[in-house]
C-alpha cells in the first residue's frame, strides 16, 4: 500500500510540475515599446500584467519609463513569461508576468517608480505585491514620483482626462 501512495504522490507531483512549466515560456527581447510592453524575437507582443506606465505621447515621462524597462530588459536578453488567467488583451498582446532570474520585472518597474498598479481581473495573482511596491515607491519619491509624474496617470491620459504631464 505504501508504494501505491508513493506512486500516486509522484504522479501528481509530476503533473503539477508539468503544469507549472507550461505556464512559463521563454522569450528573447527584440524591442522595448514603452514602459509596460515589448516584443519578443518570435514576433509576439507582450504586455506586462498589473502595471501601467506613461505613454510615449506623454513625452519625457514615457521616454523615462521606456528607458527604465530597457535597463531591466536589454534587447537580446532572455526572459521568462508567466501567465495568469486571461492570456491576451483586446489588442492581441500576450499578458505576462516577466521574470529575469528571480526578479519580477512588473514589480521592479512599480518599485522603481516607473509604473503604477493597474489591476484588470481576472489577472490579479501579484496585485497585492504590486500595491505594496507602489506604496513604497510613492513614499520614497522613487522614479517618476519624484517629479510628480503620476499626477496624470497613464489610464487618465489615454481617456483624455488630463492633457499634459508636469
Amino acid at each position: 500500500m505504501h508504494s501505491w501512495v508513493t506512486a500516486l504522490i509522484l504522479t501528481f507531483s509530476a503533473a503539477a510540475c508539468a503544469s507549472y512549466q507550461q505556464a512559463m515560456a521563454v522569450c528573447v527581447v527584440q524591442r522595448v515599446s514603452d514602459g509596460d510592453s515589448f516584443r519578443c524575437r518570435n514576433g509576439q507582443r507582450v504586455r506586462l500584467i498589473g502595471i501601467d506606465s506613461p505613454e510615449a505621447r506623454q513625452g519625457a515621462l514615457g521616454s523615462k519609463a521606456r528607458q527604465a524597462l530597457l535597463r531591466i530588459l536589454p534587447v537580446g536578453s532572455e526572459v521568462k513569461l508567466e501567465y495568469d488567467v486571461a492570456p491576451t488583451d483586446r489588442y492581441g498582446r500576450l499578458l505576462a508576468y516577466v521574470w529575469v532570474g528571480s526578479t519580477l520585472v512588473n514589480e521592479a518597474m512599480v518599485r522603481g517608480g516607473w509604473a503604477v498598479l493597474y489591476t484588470v481581473p481576472p489577472n490579479i495573482k501579484y496585485a497585492e505585491r504590486f500595491r505594496q511596491a507602489q506604496n513604497e515607491a510613492r513614499a520614497q519619491g522613487a522614479g517618476l514620483w519624484a517629479e510628480r509624474g503620476f499626477e496624470c496617470t497613464p489610464v487618465d491620459f489615454r481617456r483624455r482626462k488630463c492633457v499634459s504631464s508636469p
